[in-house]
């Protein structure tokens, strides 16, 4: 029987997860998404284009690879036929390739409307959600309401449609007036007219459930388990509350996908060489001046899927040790490390101060932390398809393995490109 392997980011979200599942996806038979929805954007850059995908898995651009979306995703029909529509429009089938678990939730019209009616009503203390429909369909999911995509295959899904719908549209004026917010550019009842059509279009594609991929593992098919935003948005082990719905972390691979803990194999942690952030929340390392204003600019730091600009700050190995630890990582991936060719000297978060003593773990309230303490590097510019690497650079490099409990680091990326990846064939 096949192990599944997984790749999440570490961070924040905005690792660069994308494009690294696309680079390992020729070595596995299955991409599978495991959490998140529309909130996500996997950004994918090869044949002089640029790809953002939000729920179908980042292994689609591969012909001999299956993408599954496990049940552990929320969906929005409208967003993912608009990727079905994208891919098309590339010559590309997607029905050859894409299957769908049968117990995944679906995001309404109206779970998005109470998501801007809940931002509302929070004022000064938002969360800084992206507006999917994200928070307010894990809650219906949780709280046994949701609707699923085996229901839409029932004869009286319409019924159980309009039945929840009427559920939220009473909680929604129960928080006072419904503010006149678009959907994606439409009011919500053209956007309820497009999500019904939608909803017919997926019924044409392959619905399938947990046995089908445990199937594929004793048929010693190879499954890279693709994650979501990153661990310190995990709704247990991130910044909470400034977090996402569901469990980013490793653990949400089993839940997500269905499969047992024993089926977990190697687990690929993906750090940016710097921090980003988007949205509100503590974040220790940022960079409030001008550093962090052409960190933003040489990285182009704006979100792929809602267009905010991205915080920015060094890279904080506190952060990234205790993402390790709570994901079990063998196998660290570093990317963006070009976006510091910009300067001569980089900065490092090796310790916070905590009420005045220095501290290696990260407090439950990191609006705790006094300060972060940084190590000054020198850097030389990192160059694309080098086998050949600075001292500064594998003293980059080491430095985050032997913080990080001694994991390796398997590859560096050089650039945007799917072929900006270098595998480190060298040891600490």
């Amino acid at each position: 029987m096949e192990k599944v392997d997984v790749l999440l980011g570490l961070q924040w979200g905005d690792e660069g997860k994308g494009k690294v599942v696309d680079f390992l996806a020729p070595n596995y038979d299955i991409v599978a998404r495991f959490q998140g929805g529309a909130n996500a954007g996997h950004t994918i850059e090869f044949d002089g284009k640029k790809f953002v995908l939000h729920i179908i898995p980042s292994g689609i651009f591969r012909e001999s690879t299956k993408n599954f979306i496990g049940n552990g995703v929320v969906i929005d029909p409208v967003i993912m036929m608009k990727e079905i529509e994208g891919l098309t429009a590339m010559g590309m089938d997607p029905k050859k390739n894409l299957l769908i678990s049968r117990r995944a939730n679906l995001i309404l019209p109206s779970h998005r409307l109470l998501d801007a009616v809940y931002e509302q009503a929070k004022g000064k203390a938002k969360i800084g959600s992206t507006l999917k429909g994200i928070g307010p369909c894990y809650t219906d999911k949780v709280g046994r309401n949701g609707l699923r995509i085996g229901d839409i295959l029932c004869p009286n899904f319409k019924k159980k449609y309009y039945d929840l719908k009427s559920k939220h549209m009473d909680t929604a004026l129960s928080l006072g007036p419904i503010p006149d917010c678009l959907i994606d550019g439409y009011n919500l009842s053209d956007y309820e007219s497009l999500w019904l059509q939608a909803i017919e279009k997926i019924k044409k594609f392959n619905i399938v459930d947990e046995y089908w991929i445990n199937e594929c593992l004793h048929n010693d098919e190879k499954v890279l388990a693709e994650g979501a935003q990153g661990t310190m948005l995990d709704i247990d082990f991130g910044t909470y509350p400034f977090v996402t719905s569901s469990n980013t972390i490793c653990g949400g691979v089993c839940t997500g996908l269905g499969i047992p803990p024993s089926a977990i194999g190697r687990v690929f942690g993906v750090t940016k060489a710097y921090c980003t952030r988007v949205g509100a929340g503590p974040f220790p390392t940022e960079l409030s001046n001008e550093t962090g204003k052409r960190l933003q600019d040489l990285g182009h730091e704006f979100g792929a899927t809602t267009g905010r600009p991205r915080r920015c700050g060094w890279l904080d190995l506190v952060q990234l040790r205790y993402a390790c630890m709570v994901n079990g990582v063998t196998d660290l991936i570093i990317t963006k490390s070009d976006v510091l060719n910009g300067f001569h000297e980089i900065e490092v978060c090796t310790d916070y101060w905590v009420n005045g003593d220095m501290v290696k773990n990260i407090p439950l309230d990191l609006v705790a932390i006094e300060k972060p303490l940084n190590r000054h590097l020198s850097w030389s510019p990192v160059k694309k398809n080098q086998t050949v690497f600075s001292k500064d650079i594998i003293n980059f490099i080491n430095l985050i393995s032997t913080s990080c409990w001694n994991i390796p680091v398997y590859a560096i990326s050089t650039g945007p490109g799917r072929d900006d990846m270098m595998v480190i064939s060298f040891n600490i």
